[in-house]
């Protein structure tokens, strides 16, 4: 409902006068009729929701699971695994990089370094330095480095 805050005073004498007019059709009404007339019908709150039966929910359950089975007895047949790769030679692995490489070149864009590949000795020393840096901290009560 709109609010009447914001109305100008004509505009409320007329929505006045509008319902004194409706409140006397409805008197002549009462006349004609001998008795009380209904008012005019108001919306009313929304239908309670319908809900499907159990049965009625088995059979889609059914029919959809017989749609399904349709389906899949015409599909085509699973297409086989593919093979195992295989590895590349260094050789092969090589000319890819260097054809990528060239590529990015010719775009002006910079070709990425490989990555490093450490010694399990050089990850253990890494470790144990972390270690001792961890209890180094915690020995000075702190929670962070």
């Amino acid at each position: 409902m709109n609010s009447i805050i914001g109305l100008s005073p004509t505009t409320l004498r007329k929505a006045a006068d509008i319902q004194e007019k409706l409140q006397e059709l409805q008197e002549e009404l009462k006349e004609i009729f001998g008795s009380e007339v209904a008012a005019p019908a108001q919306p009313t709150a929304k239908p309670e929701k319908r809900t499907f039966s159990a049965a009625h929910k088995a059979a889609l359950k059914a029919a959809q699971e017989a749609r399904w089975a349709k389906s899949k007895a015409t599909a085509p047949e699973a297409k086989p695994a593919n093979k195992a790769k295989t590895n590349m030679s260094a050789k092969g692995l090589a000319h890819i990089r260097a054809g990528v490489a060239k590529g990015l070149a010719d775009q002006g864009k910079a070709v990425q370094k490989l990555k490093i590949k450490r010694s399990a000795a050089w990850r253990a020393a890494i470790s144990a330095s972390a270690t001792a840096r961890w209890a180094k901290a915690k020995a000075a009560g702190k929670t962070t480095l």
